[in-house]
């Protein structure tokens, strides 16, 4: 025999329980993610019922005035494009020339240095002038470039970077060719998201702002890879080399130094 019991009535048990159970749900579940799990943050925008509750929601909080917290760390503002000092003028090369003589000690007398400090003869204007921009800023810093560049105008960095630019540039020279060039360089490591050194840095193809490694001496080449890697150097732009220098082993990163420093 058919009940004809309405199915939506508050008199039907099975509808009445079945509603309160889901609403009982719905409320433990909205106390939970909107009150309980917010509340239990420590930062500021979490404090306070109201507070809590938009947090959870992702509504802007315009209420919570408190000033924002600066990073302390500084990263590199400088903008390189491709064209960017691309054609330099003689006087500027010339102006360039004079204000390297400050820069001899450390880079050389034509910019190779004798130091294991960066050979600058025929770097990229562009990455010249970033770095220099960026010692200045504190985006990069070193107890000796620091205070070099700190009474360097901005003409200056541009002739500095026009004058090295200008200089003849280390070639490619690795003997021992019987030896196939490190796979980290010409290859890369795909599975650990690297891309091969050369497909930036020469070899292969260059990138805007990425230097020219050929020559450069390999305690330095070293050294800039070890602090990308630890995060004691982070001016470059989109943490680019540091994500690559975080996953190269120790033996990457020596392969790479040995191999862009086999100069004779």
């Amino acid at each position: 025999m058919m009940s004809n019991e309405r199915l939506v009535s508050l008199r039907n048990p099975w509808f009445v329980t079945s509603v309160g159970a889901t609403l009982v749900l719905f409320l433990f579940s909205a106390f939970v993610g909107f009150v309980w799990l917010p509340s239990a943050q420590k930062d500021a925008q979490f404090q306070g019922l109201w507070n809590a509750i938009c947090s959870a929601a992702g509504v802007p909080r315009t209420w919570y005035s408190e000033a924002p917290v600066e990073s302390a760390l500084h990263t590199s503002l400088v903008v390189v494009t491709p064209q960017m000092l691309e054609h330099s003028s003689p006087v500027s090369v010339g102006r360039g020339a004079t204000l390297a003589m400050r820069c001899t000690m450390c880079h050389g007398m034509r910019g190779l240095s004798e130091a294991n400090s960066p050979n600058l003869a025929g770097q990229y204007a562009a990455v010249v002038y970033k770095e220099l921009q960026d010692f200045r800023s504190g985006a990069r810093s070193n107890a000796i470039m620091t205070p070099m560049v700190s009474d360097l105008s901005e003409q200056d960095m541009k002739d500095l970077a026009a004058y090295y630019s200008y200089l003849p540039r280390l070639r490619a020279y690795h003997p021992g060719s019987a030896e196939a060039p490190p796979r980290i360089v010409m290859s890369g490591a795909p599975m650990r998201n690297i891309a091969p050194c050369a497909s930036c840095h020469g070899g292969i193809a260059s990138k805007t702002g990425a230097p020219w490694l050929e020559g450069q001496p390999a305690v330095y080449i070293r050294a800039q890879l070890q602090a990308f890697a630890s995060g004691g150097r982070r001016n470059d732009i989109s943490e680019q080399m540091r994500n690559v220098a975080r996953q190269m082993t120790p033996a990457e990163i020596e392969e790479a130094a040995r191999y862009y420093s086999s100069q004779p």
